[in-house]
């Protein structure tokens, strides 16, 4: 799982760089969810290119 989410990121952060063409604007999204039962807080980094769009969260 480690493996997958370390080889998101480093596909994320290339293209994110402009070294396959013009740069991509990385989204960002942070949450925290507050419950009777706890908080769980949230994160997640994504790419959007035309109709693909690829994102890695917890």
């Amino acid at each position: 799982m480690i493996r997958l989410t370390g080889a998101l990121l480093a596909l994320a952060m290339l293209a994110a760089c402009g070294a396959d063409g013009e740069p991509v604007r990385p989204t960002v999204n942070g949450g925290v969810t507050i419950s009777n039962s706890g908080i769980y807080p949230s994160a997640s980094v994504g790419l959007n290119r035309g109709p693909v769009s690829v994102r890695v969260g917890l």
